[in-house]
């Protein structure tokens, strides 16, 4: 009768923990963006985020997205996808009517102008949707087109993770030219190293696909890489203490 009830507690408290590792990370990715989206409908200023992550982020997650129909993987990580899609296109939503504010003597610039100086830069939200769908579309239609294909599936998997695990690297680069991390939130980078690793984890205890846990664990050697400048620059500071801002560097956990 003890053991019954021991399978029984033990069972519940096994969904539970299944049940937050999955809540953490269908909405752990978004967390960062929060206070930066009320920082910037606070200052309404967009200069200190970059709407390239939100670039690299749909495309790494509209990939990944794709990924599911050739190989299968948890659902959490099928909703995580969606949920941050959404919160980018949201932060360019801001960002993109904070900008037509305060550039209003700038040139309208739009998606149909094909204008490749300007990709990325344009004035409508609405130019946003129509790149990020044309790109779904045409992404979508060469899924299905190679779908039979093992290796164009398992590279598409890992093009999508890869993409995703290489968000840190231009505030790694950033330090690195300037020889100091000043500007840089360290709290932030412990964020992203803690949802770094706690992602990875689950990657390799929920079996995901070998391109998950190896970018994975990539994500986590990029984020210790910019704690040990951290470390470094503080002990032997390679120039005098610069004061210009550092763009604000923002990821997926």
């Amino acid at each position: 009768m003890d053991e019954v009830i021991m399978d029984q507690i033990m069972y519940v408290v096994h969904q539970a923990v299944s049940w937050i590792a999955s809540v953490a990370i269908i909405f752990g990715g978004v967390v960062p963006y929060i206070p930066q989206y009320r920082d910037i409908r606070r200052t309404q200023n967009a200069e200190g985020f970059s709407t390239y992550v939100c670039l690299v982020l749909l495309v790494a997650n509209i990939l990944r997205i794709l990924f599911r129909f050739g190989r299968y993987f948890e659902s959490p990580l099928l909703w995580q996808s969606i949920i941050m899609i959404i919160t980018m296109l949201i932060m360019l939503n801001l960002c993109t009517n904070v900008r037509m504010v305060t550039e209003l003597n700038t040139k309208r610039r739009s998606f149909t102008d094909f204008d490749w100086n300007y990709f990325w830069f344009w004035s409508n939200f609405v130019d946003y949707l129509q790149c990020v769908l044309a790109f779904t579309v045409l992404a979508a239609y060469v899924t299905y087109l190679m779908l039979d294909s093992v290796l164009f599936v398992e590279s598409l998997g890992f093009l999508a993770v890869f993409t995703e695990a290489m968000l840190g690297t231009p505030q790694l680069y950033c330090n690195y030219q300037n020889k100091s991390t000043e500007g840089m939130s360290i709290k932030m980078v412990l964020m992203w190293t803690s949802g770094d690793t706690f992602k990875t984890g689950y990657f390799l205890l929920t079996q995901a696909p070998m391109q998950f846990w190896i970018c994975g664990l990539l994500q986590v050697c990029v984020d210790f890489a910019i704690l040990f400048q951290v470390y470094y620059y503080s002990l032997y500071p390679q120039k005098p203490i610069s004061h210009t801002t550092h763009t604000t560097s923002a990821k997926a956990l």
